[in-house]
This record gives C-alpha cells, sequence and structure tokens, in this order.
C-alpha cells in the first residue's frame, strides 16, 4: 500500500466494527484494520510531530512509512443496541457547533503539520449517528457556531469564528477562531446501520488535507 483508500479502508472496517464504543474504540480498531491491509506498514497512536519543540499536537494515527496522519472524531447520539454479539450503551454527546469546532480545529492542525513537511498528507474523520452533523435542513437550534456547521455539501474555507453573541459556556477552550489555508468540500459517506430504530444509522465525514 503505497497511499491510503480511505474510503476502501472505512468500507472493510464497517464490516468489521459496525459500531464502537468510544472514540479510543474507533483509533485502535481503524489502526489495526489499516496495519491488517498493509502488513508491512508502520502504524503509530498518539504520536507528536514535533517533539523538539514545546508544541502539543498529538496525532490519532500516524504511519510513517507513507507520510499519512490522521485525526478522529467519534460524536454520538444517545443509543443502546446490541450488536454482533456485544452490547453498545452510547452516550449523547450533543453540543453540535463544538463537535463541529474540533472537527475544523483538526483539519488547521493538519494543515500544519503538512505545511512543514512531518506529513505528505492528512485525513480528518468524524463518525457518527448524529444527522445534525450532515443533514443541513435540520437545525442546530442557535447560530452562534453557524461557521462550524460540516452539513453534507458545504465548502469551508479561509477565517472561522463565533457570533460575537456566543456565550462563555459555549466558547470555553475554543475561543480560537480557526483559519485554514485551503478550501473543503463536505462529502458525507454512508457507513452501517446497526439497528431499525433510534440513532442506528452512522456516517462518515473523511476531508483529504495536503500541501
Amino acid at each position: 500500500m503505497e497511499t491510503l483508500d480511505i474510503r476502501r479502508v472505512m468500507d472493510s472496517l464497517s464490516e468489521r466494527r459496525p459500531i464502537f464504543h468510544s472514540e479510543a474504540d474507533f483509533q485502535h480498531a481503524l489502526a489495526w484494520r489499516i496495519h491488517e491491509m498493509a502488513p508491512g506498514c508502520q502504524v503509530r497512536l498518539e504520536f507528536n510531530p514535533f517533539p523538539k519543540d514545546d508544541r502539543r499536537s498529538y496525532l490519532d494515527i500516524w504511519l510513517p512509512d507513507l507520510g499519512i496522519a490522521l485525526e478522529l472524531k467519534y460524536p454520538t447520539r444517545g443509543l443502546e443496541t446490541d450488536c454482533m454479539g456485544e452490547t453498545f450503551a452510547l452516550q449523547d454527546h450533543d453540543a453540535q457547533d463544538q463537535g463541529g469546532y474540533d472537527f475544523l480545529k483538526d483539519i488547521q492542525r493538519l494543515e500544519m503539520v503538512a505545511r512543514e513537511g512531518s506529513a505528505r498528507v492528512g485525513y480528518a474523520i468524524m463518525l457518527t449517528n448524529d444527522p445534525l452533523y450532515w443533514d443541513a435542513s435540520r437545525s442546530l437550534g442557535n447560530t452562534f457556531g453557524a461557521a462550524f456547521r460540516i452539513h453534507e455539501g458545504r465548502q469551508i474555507s479561509g477565517e472561522l469564528k463565533w457570533a460575537s453573541d456566543a456565550s462563555k459556556g459555549t466558547t470555553s477552550s475554543r475561543e480560537s477562531a480557526i483559519r485554514l489555508t485551503n478550501a473543503y468540500a463536505m462529502r458525507w459517506q454512508d457507513y452501517s446501520k446497526v439497528a431499525d430504530r433510534g440513532y442506528a444509522t452512522f456516517r462518515y465525514l473523511a476531508v483529504s488535507v495536503a500541501f
């Protein structure tokens, strides 16, 4: 594997693991699937690409042989279900504006890593069963974080920041504006359906970042 076909990897992963307990569970399963599909490729978790300075910008998955970095997000809506002989009880994370901010910050981080030569390409991946992320027709209930919407078909670039009337509780630890050098199209893909009711449909967004 000289490069990473992220859609092929995610399709393969969904057959074995259509749902995860947590983001750490997703991270480990994805890393292991990449290892299985490319046995000779080194796979590192929680890798710091800047070990010689004060930055603490750990990458969720780093493939040093390919120069590929991956950042993952797994925000969920509450769901209790049995799948493939295992019981899952997902938390209801809500706070989609903050989730969108964190995902776009991952893209900003990957741009920095690619720009400074640590990576050839990066992938920011969000897997979720929350349709408020991908469905533009659904309202989030406020416009404080409109800049951070990542629904299907949206084109995102430039400086992104909170509305001036956003509360401190909403923006806490996320005050800084996000600045993207490149433009990105949000294109969601189907991942799995694990039950017939509730928040049982999972989709993912995989944004490629390169310089």
